[in-house]
């Protein structure tokens, strides 16, 4: 097999995984199974009398879920197969004279560590700083496939577009913009704060007042025995909303404005289609962001809503690539 076509199917795997753990996650499902990686001693959810027996036995404090622990297990059966299919990358990376090196040898460094901050999510129960790395990760796995997809397929602009070139800068500034962003959706999902507010545009009652940013964004939250549904008080929960929904606003902003000039000034094809894609994006996004409040986070928008930041997030890489690169 082809290295382009094996990376399109892992760019597939990484998307079902972030969407699988967007929805693991938002079941209240992240604790489904207390140990790792298997679920309660086994490689799959007990339901056999026998099983049930020997859990009851090993784990006397717990009461199994099966809907629960089967939504964790999925979510790690397809992310060890995508674990699979990066090391496979890596094989044929090292074994193709002209493939990139580094970049696949970092990106399976990097699937290693999201396997540890996988065990760590359950062995520290939900600890949100982890839940967010884990997060992170996975959106950091989906960039660098798709980087390594690019380097491996030559892109061509005519002409190297010096006018679209001009708002590479910019562009740059976006996705950072973007990253912190999605870092704020993140800890928002992990503090279980993605309800604090149900009014628009921003929040209730007089919550000017009520800010607490020292304790809403503490990557510390002491001692729990679990940080399932969240530990922090409401002041803190509404502070982590109000700034999510305020970098919205400000990335939503920036993200148009940078696809309304690569529109009306690229002369690439290639180019004007990404600017497109990534205004039609963002519109969904904000879309879909308001159906969570409004509609008070039904599941099915709730994962659209990270697919859509992934899918965002893409957009963005590539357009940095075709505007970075050497014409």
């Amino acid at each position: 097999m082809q290295i382009k076509s094996l990376l399109k199917i892992t760019l597939v795997f990484t998307l079902c995984v972030i969407l699988m753990g967007a929805y693991t996650r938002l079941s209240d499902a992240g604790l489904g199974c207390p140990d790792w990686p298997g679920c309660y001693g086994m490689l799959k959810v007990p339901t056999e009398i026998h099983e049930l027996n020997q859990v009851q036995q090993a784990f006397p404090e717990h009461t199994v879920e099966t809907e629960k622990a089967w939504l964790e297990m999925i979510h790690r059966y397809i992310a060890g197969t995508l674990g699979l299919l990066v090391l496979l990358i890596l094989v044929l990376s090292l074994k193709t004279d002209d493939a990139p090196k580094k970049l696949p040898m970092f990106i399976a460094a990097l699937i290693i560590f999201q396997a540890a901050l996988g065990m760590w999510t359950v062995t520290m129960k939900l600890m949100p700083i982890i839940v967010m790395a884990h997060l992170l990760g996975g959106f950091a796995l989906f960039s660098l496939l798709l980087l390594l997809y690019l380097r491996s397929k030559p892109l061509r602009i005519p002409g190297g577009d010096p006018a679209a070139r001009k708002l590479a800068g910019f562009a740059a500034i976006c996705i950072g913009v973007l990253l912190l962003q999605i870092v704020l959706g993140g800890w928002t999902s992990s503090n279980y704060a993605a309800l604090a507010c149900t009014t628009l545009p921003l929040c209730e009652g007089n919550w000017v007042d009520n800010l607490s940013f020292a304790k809403a964004f503490s990557p510390f939250q002491g001692d729990h025995a679990s940080f399932e549904y969240g530990v922090l008080d409401y002041p803190a929960r509404m502070t982590i909303h109000v700034a999510h929904r305020v970098g919205a606003i400000i990335t939503a902003a920036m993200l148009l404005y940078l696809a309304f000039k690569l529109i009306t000034t690229a002369k690439s094809t290639t180019i004007r289609n990404a600017a497109w894609l990534l205004m039609a994006l963002v519109f969904v996004q904000v879309g879909l962001g308001i159906g969570n409040v409004v509609l008070h986070l039904p599941l099915g928008i709730a994962v659209s809503h990270n697919a859509g930041a992934a899918l965002l997030l893409l957009t963005l890489v590539f357009i940095n690539y075709a505007l970075w690169r050497k014409a």
